[in-house]
């Protein structure tokens, strides 16, 4: 079964013939590794790369997890905590929170603010629960996740002690240095790598992303089938017409040179509103340098139509709109008649909510090409491990291309250390004197 279908039907543009040889030019530059930033191509396979073998070594250690723990606290930032994220989010009952004979263990996440009210909120939650960790890091030393697991550590081994701590403490971190892989060496910690060729926000079909998401009890190997079934999909060779992530990236790039320097990803699912918020790592971290780049938005309709659909129908027309769309929903619901019809919503009267919602959906779409806001639509079956998994991939995808074509370096993100710099010198860090100084006296 298809797993995406695209439309730009409703984007007022052509495909040029030139841009239709960058898409494939810069597709065959991933394939062969060969393009800016070559050392941080090892998602490109990556799906293909993954065996039985690997997917059964992370649920072994899931479950040892699930065994031992009722929360699970994932440690990490950027693209070690969103992609696990937004999947589990997708995956997961809108109000789980609810369920009072809950048997499975919930995945938390820390290590991505600096905020004190959340970690004191989070210390104090955990208190009436078992607890384990998976901290990823590839260094160990970045500020916010280190934080959070130096509280967490402590929190662990104060109760269980070091030995229990060493089988409650998972680390995904570098194969061969750096402070945490150091400390899982001393301490005996499983230990699951971060490969030297993936960057962070393309990491969510490695371990960074699998481990959480199978302690979670998401069906991970559905996971990685989806996105094996886009890398074939998208490979180089490909004819254009027929390669998704291609004819993305190219439409992306026709409507960014027309004008168009925003764009605005939603769903008329909230379940999907933290793939919004990994794509938005994806994308803005991957393009946005060198004084270029379009600004990846988000929404979530229909909620956001009373909020930002004002401005999106009517505001400065520098922007485009990519809405993922869902086939089926997982529940049914059926609007009843009503006697006294005082809402006037009979005229609803036996209609899924899913019927209600797509007619929102292509109304709006329709409002909006109207207003000059230029549309994409991505279409998923169903929300399932197999369609998020294909969905991740092919906005990797997708995003190198984009890359490329747009003539940046899709893989470093030299502008990220600017704020550490700074922060480091605010918090007098050793090493950070003078720039310390000067920093309090610009202040």
């Amino acid at each position: 079964m298809e797993t995406l279908k695209l439309d730009i039907s409703k984007t007022g543009v052509a495909v040029s013939a030139a841009m239709q040889a960058k898409a494939q030019a810069a597709n065959a530059l991933l394939e062969s590794g060969k393009g800016a930033g070559s050392d941080f191509l090892g998602w490109v396979h990556l799906p293909s790369s993954i065996t039985p073998d690997r997917i059964e070594a992370i649920e072994k250690q899931a479950a040892k997890l699930r065994e031992k723990a009722e929360v699970i606290i994932c440690i990490g930032i950027g693209g070690s905590y969103l992609g696990a994220k937004a999947v589990l989010e997708a995956m997961s009952d809108s109000f789980k929170f609810l369920h009072k004979k809950r048997t499975e263990p919930v995945v938390v996440f820390a290590g991505q603010n600096i905020s004190e009210d959340y970690t004191h909120e989070l210390l104090e939650a955990v208190k009436e629960y078992s607890i384990a960790t998976i901290v990823i890091s590839k260094s160990g030393t970045t500020t916010e996740p280190a934080i959070a697991f130096r509280l967490i550590k402590a929190e662990i081994e104060k109760r269980y002690g070091k030995q229990e701590a060493a089988e409650r403490i998972v680390a995904i971190t570098d194969k061969a240095r750096g402070a945490l892989k150091t400390l899982a060496d001393n301490e005996g910690y499983p230990t699951f790598v971060i490969p030297d060729d993936v960057g962070g926000r393309f990491s969510v079909l490695t371990p960074v992303g699998l481990l959480p998401l199978a302690a979670a009890g998401v069906d991970i190997a559905a996971l990685v089938r989806g996105a094996q079934e886009m890398e074939r999909a998208t490979a180089d060779g490909t004819p254009f017409e027929k390669n998704p992530a291609a004819v993305y990236a190219a439409v992306r790039n026709e409507l960014y040179e027309g004008g168009k320097k925003i764009e605005i990803l939603g769903s008329y699912e909230p379940k999907l509103q933290y793939i919004n918020e990994w794509w938005k790592q994806l994308y803005g971290e991957s393009e946005g340098k060198d004084g270029k780049g379009i600004f990846p938005a988000s929404v979530t309709l229909t909620a956001d139509l009373h909020s930002m659909g004002q401005y999106i129908q009517d505001g400065e027309r520098t922007l485009f709109e990519t809405i993922i769309s869902v086939a089926e929903p997982a529940g049914k619901v059926v609007v009843e008649a009503d006697g006294e019809n005082l809402d006037g919503l009979n005229f609803l009267a036996g209609k899924r909510i899913s019927e209600i919602n797509r007619m929102a959906e292509l109304g709006v779409q329709l409002a909006h090409v109207d207003g000059g806001v230029p549309n994409i639509r991505i279409e998923i079956p169903q929300i399932d491990a197999h369609a998020v998994g294909s969905l991740l991939y092919f906005f990797e995808r997708a995003c190198g291309i984009s890359g490329y074509i747009l003539g940046v370096n899709p893989f470093d993100q030299p502008g990220v250390e600017a704020y550490k710099k700074n922060m480091f010198a605010l918090l007098d860090k050793p090493g950070y004197e003078e720039a310390s100084k000067a920093i309090k006296a610009r202040l």
